[in-house]
C-alpha cells in the first residue's frame, strides 16, 4: 500500500489537477476543464492512505453509488491510471448510446414529467440506469422495472 505521501505526489505530479484542503487532513483534487459538473478527480485522501477517484463512467472499477473508486490498497502504476482515465473521462462530453439495430429495443430513451423535467433512460452492459443529466438517479436489472419506476414517478416517454 502506498502511503499518503507516495499517494500525494503521484497526484501532485498532474498539473492539470488543483489541491484543495478539506476538514481533518483530506485532500481533494479538482480538475477544472472538467465538461461536466464534477471536478472532483480525488476525494478525501486522507493521511492514514484512504481516498477516492471519481470513475463513474470508467469501465473496470469497483465504484460506491457515488461513483468513487476507493484507492487505499492501490499500486503507484494503478493510481496513475484511474487518475489519467478520470481526467479523460471528464475532458469529453458524455456520449449517449447509440440507437440498436432495427427490431431491438432502443439502448437510450427520454423521458419527461408534466413539469418538463427530463431523464435518460440508458443500457449500459446488463444494467437499465436512470440519468438526471449526468446524475445517476436509479438502476435496474431490467427494462420493464426501469420502465415501471419512470411511470411510478410521473414520467412517459418522450
Amino acid at each position: 500500500m502506498l502511503t499518503f505521501e507516495e499517494k500525494l505526489a503521484i497526484i501532485e505530479s498532474f498539473p492539470q489537477l488543483t489541491r484543495n484542503d478539506v476538514s481533518l487532513k483530506r485532500v481533494n483534487f479538482h480538475y477544472e476543464g472538467s465538461l461536466h459538473e464534477k471536478k472532483t478527480v480525488v476525494y478525501h485522501l486522507h493521511p492514514n492512505g484512504n481516498g477516492f477517484v471519481y470513475g463513474a463512467f470508467l469501465k473496470g472499477y469497483r465504484k460506491d453509488d457515488k461513483g468513487l473508486v476507493n484507492i487505499r490498497d492501490i499500486s503507484a502504476e494503478e493510481l496513475r491510471t484511474i487518475i489519467e482515465a478520470s481526467i479523460e473521462m471528464l475532458s469529453h462530453a458524455r456520449p449517449v448510446a447509440p440507437q440498436a439495430n432495427a427490431g431491438k429495443q432502443e439502448l437510450a430513451e427520454t423521458w419527461i414529467d408534466k413539469q418538463n423535467n427530463t431523464l435518460q433512460l440508458q443500457q449500459e452492459d446488463s444494467l437499465w440506469n436512470v440519468y438526471h443529466g449526468l446524475n445517476l438517479e436509479a438502476s435496474f436489472e431490467s427494462y420493464v422495472e426501469a420502465e415501471n419506476y419512470l411511470k411510478e414517478e410521473g414520467f412517459s416517454r418522450q
